[in-house]
């Protein structure tokens, strides 16, 4: 098993690289980068804009007059009008004065350090932004992803149990209405009857805990925080348990049928021993050994609506913020970021599946 994890280990830089690589190519093609979108605050706003541009750097660019206008044509857009040098001074400034190679380089040699710079456009390191969003969509993926996994698998095996049946039936009916919406239309739903919409206000509708929350006591702040959360995992829940449910399902009957099962109960095995003592583990095989990627692509992909609606300010819409200004540091930042976090995550469900059944040994394999 050492020696899989080892490969699996030293697989991940190529494929991290590879990643990068790609990702850094289709952005060069993109339109409306850093550079184009300061020049476009410079129209709009001429001097205190270009007062911005040159702070901390002891001179003062200014927006030329018309007379003094360049009239050669600049490679970005908007910048006809603009004295040359402060077009240089935008590049220097978003490091787009070096060949793209070359920047290339030099960032994924500060990312082997985890150093993924600063923002462009809020004037703080990615780390610190990273580290800042963290908790609150840890806190959506993580009681998002144990929900639905203590609910579709209870619920999964019942149905498989009694498959036919009225209770079949009827949750099938609740699993369907699940499988059909998307989360972000059960959140809207949960804000106009709960959150002050047109109904209810019995849940906060901004941020992850109240104000004051750091005086409160122990209990209180338990109890605030789950009222904040509430409405955010019972949306995100409602639109991800359903697959869960039907996969559990299905497994079960597929391992139901099997031969192993009539051999066991022929042998007098109880039907609580069959099913927990011979078919949960073969069929849960699957399910469980999911879980760490369940939990990346929660955590990392399926909040994004889920923050903007409740005004969340996590991970999904820092990302989502960062791809429209064009805000390279984090966009690339937090995509290592991520891209490694799942790399690892697949590496840690492959453990599981032998700490699920330790007849599969990944070592032996050619």
């Amino acid at each position: 098993m050492g020696a899989y994890i080892l490969r699996r280990l030293l697989l991940v830089i190529p494929t991290l690289f590879g990643i990068m690589v790609i990702n850094f190519a289709v952005i060069q093609f993109a339109p409306g980068g850093p550079v184009e979108q300061m020049i476009a605050e410079l129209r709009g706003t001429a001097v205190s804009a270009t007062e911005r541009i040159s702070g901390g750097q002891g001179e003062t660019l200014r927006a030329p007059d018309s007379g003094s206008a360049s009239s050669g044509e600049s490679a970005y857009r908007g910048a006809r009008g603009l004295d040359p040098a402060i077009v240089k001074e935008i590049e220097r400034m978003f490091g787009f004065d070096k060949p793209p190679l070359e920047r290339f380089v030099d960032m994924m040699g500060n990312y082997l350090t985890f150093d993924f710079g600063r923002s462009f456009f809020r004037d703080r390191t990615v780390v610190e932004l990273i580290l800042e969003k963290m908790p609150v969509s840890i806190s959506l993926g993580l009681w998002t992803t144990l929900l639905v996994y203590l609910i579709s698998i209870p619920l999964g095996v019942q149905k498989a149990v009694r498959d036919g049946s009225r209770f079949d039936v009827a949750t099938s009916a609740v699993v369907l209405i699940g499988y059909a919406i998307p989360g972000f239309l059960f959140a809207i739903l949960l804000v106009v009857l709960f959150a002050g919409g047109s109904f209810l206000q019995w849940f906060p509708l901004r941020g992850l805990t109240s104000p004051g929350w750091a005086e409160m006591s122990f209990g209180a702040k338990i109890i605030d925080y789950f009222w904040h959360m509430a409405l955010p995992i019972t949306a995100m829940v409602i639109g991800g348990f359903a697959s869960l449910t039907l996969l559990t399902k299905n497994s079960f009957l597929d391992e139901i049928g099997k031969q192993y099962v009539m051999t066991a109960r022929a042998k007098g095995a109880t039907e609580s021993r069959v099913l927990y003592g011979h078919v949960f583990r073969n069929a849960m095989l699957l399910i469980i050994a999911g879980f760490p990627s369940a939990f990346i692509g929660i955590l990392f992909t399926g909040a994004l609506l889920i923050e903007i609606i409740f005004s969340l300010d996590g991970l999904g819409l820092l990302g989502f913020e960062a791809a429209i200004r064009r805000d390279y540091p984090v966009m690339f930042g937090t995509l290592y970021m991520f891209t490694l976090l799942g790399l690892v995550m697949q590496i840690v469900g492959d453990i599981m599946y032998t700490v699920v059944d330790p007849r599969i040994d990944f070592s032996a394999r050619r």
